[in-house]
This record gives structure tokens, C-alpha cells and sequence, in this order.
């Protein structure tokens, strides 16, 4: 893979000491035909959007232009009837650079019929010469840790927005700066100062054009004040109250926390889709289903011994599948994998998401879907039966089989504990 960058992709990572790995390794960082069906999964067809007259929106960087092509219809479980296994794959920091990977990764979304959700950076869309439009909280005006863009990585970037979205892909966002640690990071921004940095985030979706100069370039082919519901923050940091900003914007869904592979509830009226912990294999813990946790864990360094890359590569694949199986065959609770668009010890982690999303994906009942679409089918459920199914334990099927287990709608269950916060 390339390793010349227009702009840092993900995560700033420094090489760490052994007590420091083990600690951010659990804190991460974080065109198809429109009627094709997932390979192998039971469940409706993806329905195509109509044919609408496209509606500029703004100076023309976004457009209104109908319902999006690809996405699943959600429907409620008959009574009896066994959860389709979810898995979503998610990309922090979405952009097209020299490594093409965004573009790499939508070709292999096609061939095995899944969808995916890319977290935009919105940085990715401002120019270097534009850089003090972005107002960062806590910082000085035009800082960021991730850098910005130029104007041929903004073209290529759009392009595979673009096409995505038109594909049945979900665009959110990473929002903009990346700024991470205890005196300086997200982790210390207000209510308020979340929702400055989604307002910028917006902003530099919505006004690429006039920004960069690129005023006969296509729209973004969808009104991305409707389209945004839901992210993940900047190595999972600052969530409570991230969490309260969006629930009052009235998002759907956040995936920064750290979770159990157990069926999801709502927090504050969001889904919690964080992160899960997934086997190491070979090692006596787990770790977040990321590859940032996985790399800290092995190398502790994006460059380390090269002798190792392979294993590496293969450890995170086995682990992904391992986790995936234990649900398939268990609980059915939805698997969720977040990842980079980088070339981390030679791209091996690259290899063995690909490696996964072929081995999974194409199995029957799976559906490789986007965060959006997982929340579209929750929201569809009884309730009753997805507060049964997290009575459910990590790779746990139900003893007397689904259909006797969701024969009949089941009685409400005792209130949970609530979950205690982690710090790790």
C-alpha cells in the first residue's frame, strides 16, 4: 500500500511503552446495483430510491435527491423467528488519499453485498488556506490534530461520498480536529462545545464548494442535517456529554462506547452502538474491535518488525471471525467493528478486514449493514423482544431454541443495573 498521505488519516499514534499500550488499548481511536441482496442473507430486498429532480441545497455542495438507493427495509420479527446476525463495519476518519482505500474498500463492499458507515472527518473538506474557518473549542482557530486537506484530496474524497452514499452507505462523522488526552482533548468539551464542533462539522460538508474553490464539481447527492445521526468521537473520549448534545439535536445513535457483545438499548434516547470486546486469539484478554486496539496491543507501534506483520494481520482476523461466530451461533447480538483507512505494519489490518468482511458477509442470515440501517431495524422491534434478547449473555443461544424462546410475546423483563462507567 501507498504510504505517501495528503492528510493523517485516524489516530496520531506514537510508539508506547508497555503500561501505556495496555491502557490505549482499550480506549482505541478511534456502484451496486440498487435492487442486489446481501449474499446469502435472509430478509427483504434493497429497494431503490426514486428517480427525483435533484434540489441544490446551499451553494450547491449538498443536494436533496430523494430517497437513498440500497438500504434494507426493516421489518419486525415474526413470533419465533431468529434475529438475523447484524454486523457493521465502520471507518473512522473517512477520506480518499493516495492509499485509495475508501475507494478500495467500496469495491469490496459491492462484491459481498455490504454496507458500511464512513465517519467523515470534516477537516477532510477544508483546504490548508481555509484552515482558520474552523473555531475548535478549547483551541486557537485553524488547529488541528489531523492537519487539513488540499483541493485534489477534497475532489477525491466528494467523489467517494458520493458514490457511497449512492451505494446504500451511511455518511457520519468523526468530527473535526481529533483532539484526544486528559487537558486538552474532547474529553473536556461542554454540551455546548459538542455542538460547536458539529455545527463546523456540518458547516465544512455543506460548503465544500465555496471553501475550496470547486464550484463545477457534483453535489454531495444528499441534505446531510438529515443524513448525520450518529458518530463516534475521537478515541472514544468525551461521550457523556457528547451523548447530551446529541440526544438534543435529536441524533439516533452513538458507537463510542465499550461494550459487551450483548443486544443494544438506548441511552438518553440514542442507541448505544460502542465498540465491543472481542478475543485476542492466542492471549488471555480481550480487547476493542478495532484496529488501532489491535495494533497497540501487538507492536505498540505502527511500525513494527515486519516478520510479524503476517501474524498480526491473521490474530486480528481469527479474532473478528471468533467474535462473530460466538454471536452467529450464540446470542445473535449485532457485531461491531470500527477501523482506519491506514497502512498500520504494512497494511496487514487492512488485509484481515477484507479477509473478514468475504468470510462473514456472504453467510446466510448475515447482514452487513450500516450503523443507520441497524438502528432502522431496532427501532422497527416489539420492545418487549429486544429487552428479552438482552437477557441474553455473550455467545449465549437461547436454551429452549428461538422459536420457543420468542414464541409468544415475552414478558418484560426485571430493570437491568444500571451499567457502571469505565475508565480505561
Amino acid at each position: 500500500m501507498a504510504v505517501t498521505k495528503r492528510f493523517t488519516v485516524g489516530a496520531t499514534v506514537a510508539a508506547a511503552a508497555t503500561a501505556a499500550a495496555m491502557v490505549a488499548g482499550l480506549t482505541g481511536c478511534g456502484s451496486g446495483d440498487d435492487a442486489a441482496r446481501t449474499p446469502g442473507a435472509s430478509g427483504p430486498k434493497k429497494v431503490a430510491g426514486p428517480q427525483n429532480a435533484v434540489r441544490l441545497i446551499g451553494d450547491g455542495s449538498t443536494a436533496f435527491t430523494g430517497a437513498q438507493p440500497g438500504l434494507l427495509k426493516p421489518q419486525r420479527l415474526k413470533p419465533g423467528e431468529r434475529p438475523p446476525q447484524f454486523v457493521v463495519f465502520s471507518w473512522d476518519g473517512a477520506g480518499e488519499d493516495s492509499q485509495k482505500l475508501f475507494s478500495h474498500f467500496r469495491k469490496v463492499g459491492k462484491k459481498y453485498g455490504a454496507t458500511m458507515t464512513y465517519f467523515l472527518s470534516g477537516v477532510y473538506l477544508l483546504p490548508e488556506d481555509k484552515a482558520d474557518l474552523y473555531d475548535p473549542p478549547g483551541h486557537a482557530p485553524g488547529r488541528s490534530d489531523i492537519g487539513f486537506n488540499d483541493r485534489e484530496g477534497i475532489r477525491d474524497t466528494v467523489r467517494e461520498l458520493r458514490g457511497a452514499w449512492q451505494e446504500g452507505n451511511e455518511v457520519g462523522t468523526h468530527f473535526n480536529g481529533h483532539f484526544c488526552g486528559p487537558e486538552t482533548g474532547v474529553g473536556t468539551w461542554s454540551v455546548e462545545d459538542w455542538k460547536s464542533e458539529i455545527a463546523q462539522a456540518k458547516a465544512f460538508v455543506k460548503n465544500w464548494k465555496t471553501n475550496a474553490g470547486l464550484k463545477g464539481e457534483q453535489p454531495l447527492p444528499f441534505d446531510y442535517d438529515k443524513e448525520l445521526i450518529g458518530a463516534r468521537t475521537p478515541c472514544l473520549e468525551g461521550r457523556d456529554n457528547f451523548v447530551r448534545a446529541a440526544s438534543e439535536l435529536g441524533w439516533r445513535y452513538d458507537t463510542s462506547g465499550i461494550n459487551d457483545q450483548i443486544w443494544p438499548e438506548k441511552e438518553r434516547g440514542l442507541w448505544d452502538l460502542g465498540l465491543q470486546m472481542i478475543p485476542v486469539p492466542g492471549r488471555q484478554f480481550e480487547t476493542l474491535s478495532m484496529d488501532y486496539n489491535f495494533m497497540v496491543n501487538q507492536s505498540g507501534t505502527t511500525k513494527g518488525a515486519s516478520s510479524m506483520h503476517d501474524y498480526w494481520g491473521n490474530q486480528f482476523r481469527d479474532g473478528m471471525v471468533q467474535a462473530f461466530d460466538r454471536a452467529y451461533n450464540g446470542n445473535r447480538a449485532p457485531l461491531i467493528i470500527g477501523n482506519h483507512f491506514e497502512s498500520w505494519n504494512g497494511g496487514t489490518y487492512m488485509r484481515a478486514v477484507e479477509e473478514t468482511i468475504a468470510h462473514v458477509c456472504v453467510k446466510k442470515e448475515v447482514r452487513c449493514v450500516s450503523f443507520r440501517q441497524l438502528a432502522d431495524w431496532l427501532d422497527a422491534q416489539d420492545p418487549a423482544v429486544l429487552a428479552k434478547l438482552r437477557t441474553l449473555k455473550v455467545g449465549q443461544a437461547p436454551q429452549v431454541g428461538w422459536a420457543e424462546f420468542l414464541a409468544a410475546k415475552p414478558a418484560r423483563p426485571a430493570a437491568s443495573p444500571v451499567k457502571q462507567a469505565e475508565r480505561h
